[in-house]
């Protein structure tokens, strides 16, 4: 690298929580990198270990505490120097962190991650422990170090952060600011410097990726932003993550049916079906009934596939509106689907709602929906059996022993389902006609050709 320093630390980085956050640990291994600190391939080698947290509902705040203490154990016990935690656990908890747990040496919001390397590096610090928070406003660019942790054929470009919306269960927009979205030339810089290091596949990520350039002076927005990336050579896939239902502009669709680089999918959190939900959300429609948006998107010629998130056990949710939410799964035919219970959140408006579903209740209605769930998806994937369409081969699978897996440009890496290979010589990293002979409710099995 030719970095004058000499050797610094090893650093081993653990990232928690979505894609976004991926994107900002990538940045901070890039911005330790580049100041000569080196990366760690286990905690047991290292002296540094950063914790990038997730704070978005109380199992992640949970999974974060957790993480934080089992790496202080490292401190006790083996080589570690320094434990450093960021993310939007720290955004959302702020100096009581401090009291709270005492083995960590520095803390760093969502807005602060740039500085990792500087309170590692100042050594001026005094006795007190370094803790950056602030309202976030921060937005890394091209210009920032990026070390990819995701295999090298796929990469996620984050195109915006923070969010403006106003769901009234989200923490979103205090921990990580107002949607302030990333100049087009500099992600057009971004996204050719990933594929010329071998990357095939771009998975736009952002908190709402259709409100992309709403925020930015001139004209700019989504599809604006996508016609220059289907012109970048040498790039296989570009697939959309986080779509809002009310920002799939027609324009968008044609896209997605004119283009084969675009992915046919769509990820749209719905959350919910009934409209009385839904206002209390503070999610209304654009004035398109879930059904009509659906409707809208099928009627083209490429069939999209299409996820989405539910919520249950909402505030209100009575039996009768589960059960219009269940017909509506069965009606909708989505070929994935998240689901998950209703969290009531410290500093959102829907806590203090009356008519509480019952926890317990909340687990069942889950239980309930993703097994409808299991069977729509099953129908859709036995429709499979005997095509051959293009798998991108992700290498052997950790679940299915030796078998080969890998995705269909209509899954999303680590969220969706895959395809288990059983027969033929896979490359990884190469996308690959594969002729599918079996179908489960979630994976597809199948030989190449």
């Amino acid at each position: 690298m030719g970095l004058s320093m000499g050797k610094r630390e090893k650093v081993f980085l653990i990232s928690l929580g979505c894609a976004k956050n991926l994107v900002d640990s990538e940045h901070m291994l890039g911005l330790l990198h580049s100041r000569g600190f080196e990366q760690a391939p286990r905690i047991e080698d290292a002296e540094i270990a950063v914790v990038n947290t997730c704070g978005f509902i109380q199992g992640a705040v949970e999974e974060s505490i957790g993480t934080i203490l089992k790496v202080a154990n490292f401190k006790r016990e083996g080589n570690l120097k320094k434990l450093l935690v960021t993310g939007c656990f720290v955004q959302r908890y702020g100096y009581k962190l401090l009291k709270e747990i005492a083995e960590v040496d520095g803390w760093l919001g969502t807005g602060e991650i740039y500085r990792i390397a500087d309170i590692l590096v100042d050594k001026n610090q005094g006795e007190s422990i370094p803790f950056f928070i602030s309202r976030p406003t921060y937005l890394a660019d091209h210009s920032v170090p990026r070390i990819q942790t995701t295999p090298f054929y796929t990469a996620y470009l984050r195109i915006a952060d923070g969010c403006s919306h106003r769901c009234s269960y989200c923490t979103i927009p205090a921990l990580r600011g107002p949607f302030r979205s990333r100049d087009q030339d500099s992600l057009i810089m971004e996204a050719e410097r990933l594929v010329s290091g071998g990357v095939k596949e771009l998975n736009l990520v952002a908190q709402d990726t259709t409100m992309y350039g709403k925020d930015l002076e001139g004209d700019s927005c989504l599809e604006d932003l996508l016609e220059r990336l289907v012109a970048i050579e040498r790039v296989e896939w570009i697939r959309l993550l986080y779509c809002h239902p009310n920002g799939v502009s027609d324009r968008l669709l044609e896209l997605i049916d004119s283009e084969d680089i675009i992915c046919p999918y769509l990820d749209i959190p719905m959350q919910h079906v009934n409209q009385e939900i839904l206002r209390v959300m503070g999610r209304e429609s654009g004035g398109e009934a879930p059904g009509d948006l659906l409707e809208r998107i099928r009627s083209r010629r490429r069939r999209i596939s299409l996820r989405t998130t539910l919520m249950v056990g909402f505030p209100g949710e009575t039996e009768k509106i589960f059960h219009e939410l269940c017909d509506f799964v069965r009606l909708a035919q989505f070929d994935h689907l998240g689901a998950f219970v209703f969290s009531g959140e410290e500093g959102t408006p829907a806590l203090r709602l009356e008519a509480i579903v019952d926890r317990a209740e909340g687990e069942r209605r889950l239980d309930e929906l993703m097994n409808i769930q299991a069977g729509v998806s099953k129908k859709i994937n036995q429709r499979m059996v005997g095509d051959i369409i293009p798998v991108l081969i992700e290498g052997t699978s950790p679940e299915a022993g030796l078998l080969l897996k890998g995705r269909s440009a209509t899954m999303a890496p680590d969220v969706d389902s895959q395809v288990l290979i059983n027969k033929g010589e896979g490359v990884a990293g190469e996308i690959m006609p594969v002729l599918i002979r079996e179908a489960h409710a979630y994976d597809l099995i199948g030989e190449i050709v």
